[in-house]
This record gives C-alpha cells, structure tokens and sequence, in this order.
C-alpha cells in the first residue's frame, strides 16, 4: 500500500511534473493553501486551475481556507523586503505549516511542496522549513530538468501561468 503524500499547490503548473513524480511512489492528494496570493481574484484564477490539474491527473484537491489577512500578519514589518528575503521564508513557514497541521490532522503519512520546482526559491530553506514541521518529504522537484518539464506539460494542458509568486509586494520587486 502506497504512503498517503499531501501536497501543498502553489499553483497548476507547478504542480503537473511534480504529480507525475509522485504518483509514481505515492498516494497523492493536492492541498491549496496559498492565504498569500493577492488580489483575491488571482487566487480564485490559480484555484480554477489546480482544480483542472486535479480533474485531468484524477486526484483529489483540498482547498485550505483562504485567509490575506492572517498571511499579512505572519509577514508583518517585512512588506519590503526584497524577493527572496526573509518575507519570503515567513511566506513558506506559513503555507508550509498550514499543510503539516491538515496532513497531521487528517491521516496523511507525509507532505511535500511544489515550491521546490521554481529556479526562483531557495531549495534549502524550503526543505529546512519543511523538515522542522515534521514528516516533510524533501523532493526538489526542478532536478532532471523539472521546471521544465512543468513548463512542457503547462502548456499542453493550457494552464495559466502566472507573472508573480502571488502576494502584493512581489508584483514590484
């Protein structure tokens, strides 16, 4: 019997490389915990698509509740940092813990990110986050030409494809 993995969605095309990855292995199950996309009407175009990545891969996708609010004030005093700096390592632990709470709390043996694909995401700190959380499966999904892939697959299944990690403050940096 395969290990139950939930995975935490930033977005669909992300997503994609990392699923075949996993189903490989894993019993997979898609978790949309992403309180730090903003405007809100770009969260719910990011969710209509998970939601088409998880109809065409036939897996089960969980939305977490989406709180900007509660996102903003886990990352409160670091609005200017730059990309890449310590409002984006807040920004992980939050989505990150997030997912450790709902994987605990529902049966799930491990979870894992698709955040690991993006040559713009420090791998390192993703996966000490994540491994401090507990039951963390450390995957860098851009290896063996993984944000690639993810780009190849995102364009055969038509997905958007975004032009900013998600919150406000990463529209401008």
């Amino acid at each position: 019997m395969k290990q139950k993995v939930l995975l935490h969605t930033c977005c669909a095309p992300c997503a994609t490389h990392a699923i075949e990855t996993l189903m490989k292995e894993y019993d997979v199950t898609l978790f949309f915990s992403n309180s730090n996309i903003s405007p809100e009407e770009e969260y719910e175009k990011r969710f209509a698509n998970a939601k088409k990545i998880a109809k065409i891969y036939e897996l089960e996708l969980i939305e977490d509740k989406y709180d900007h609010d509660a996102w903003l004030e886990h990352i409160k005093g670091l609005e200017n940092e730059p990309e890449r700096g310590m409002r984006c390592a807040k920004c992980f632990e939050h989505n990150l813990k997030c997912t450790a709470d709902y994987a605990r709390n529902n049966g799930f043996d491990l979870f894992t990110t698709t955040l690991s694909i993006s040559p713009h995401k420090d791998v390192a700190l993703i996966f000490g986050i994540g491994m401090g959380l507990g039951n963390f499966l450390a995957i860098d999904f851009k290896k063996d030409d993984g944000f690639k892939h993810s780009c190849d697959l995102s364009r055969e299944h038509n997905l958007y494809r975004q032009r900013y990690c998600g919150c406000e403050f990463s529209t401008s940096k």
